[in-house]
């Protein structure tokens, strides 16, 4: 029980919400995205065409070329999560001047050291949490590419010798799971900021937090990007 007393109660439950709203959003987004149109469920359906189209082509160089650049992303996410972790690791040792600099911001609630470091510890978790997700990402793309390699010549898939709806779907389910697994990690870079948010109050942080889910959603369900990809 000690450790409830690290932080006021106001600190806890406004930590409790800004995980419930991450978990609730990416609840959300999973059920609500297969009643509705969303940008993971539609670009689903252009990884069916393109993994349709793999197996009629021969050689595959365009597609393996494809999947490479498409691992490239999270590679560069996985890598500057490391970065991120290391400097936050980083300012731990220079605690007691950052809180000196907060305490100067206007409208900022003073903390003590403890409190200051056990909110960079839980912006480490989140870091490590996405570290993990693109890592798993970019295996996750390796599959793919083993999947795409593993495709019977096009005679076979004409000639009925292999099935070609069968090939082309699994690797669209893995290129699927790579993509969800993807938009996991970048869930959390964007909730780090809300959650930096929280260095000024706790009240802000929770306004942050809506703040980002709004954002997420309207990207998700209702952006021009997603229009142009359904029409």
């Amino acid at each position: 029980m000690k450790i409830f007393s690290i932080l006021p109660w106001a600190d806890w439950l406004a930590l409790v919400c800004f995980f419930a709203l991450w978990v609730g959003y990416a609840w959300f987004a999973r059920v609500w995205g297969e009643r509705q149109s969303s940008l993971l469920s539609t670009t689903n359906r252009y990884r069916s065409y393109w993994m349709a189209q793999a197996t009629a082509r021969d050689p595959r160089m365009l597609d393996g070329l494809i999947t490479q650049t498409l691992s490239n992303t999270p590679a560069f996410f996985s890598s500057t999560s490391i970065l991120v972790i290391g400097g936050l690791f980083a300012l731990l040792g220079t605690t007691d001047k950052v809180t000196e600099l907060m305490s100067g911001i206007p409208f900022a609630q003073a903390t003590t050291l403890i409190v200051f470091e056990f909110k960079v510890m839980v912006l480490v978790a989140i870091f490590v949490y996405a570290f993990f997700r693109f890592s798993w990402c970019m295996r996750q793309y390796t599959f793919v590419a083993l999947i795409i390699g593993s495709m019977p010549p096009p005679e076979d898939f004409d000639s009925g010798k292999h099935d070609r709806r069968k090939f082309a779907d699994r690797a669209a389910a893995m290129v699927g799971a790579a993509a969800e697994t993807f938009n996991d990690g970048l869930r959390a870079y964007y909730f780090s900021f809300a959650l930096l948010a929280w260095f000024v109050s706790p009240m802000v942080m929770v306004i942050s937090t809506l703040i980002v889910v709004a954002i997420l959603y309207s990207r998700e369900f209702r952006s021009e990007v997603l229009q142009v990809l359904r029409d």
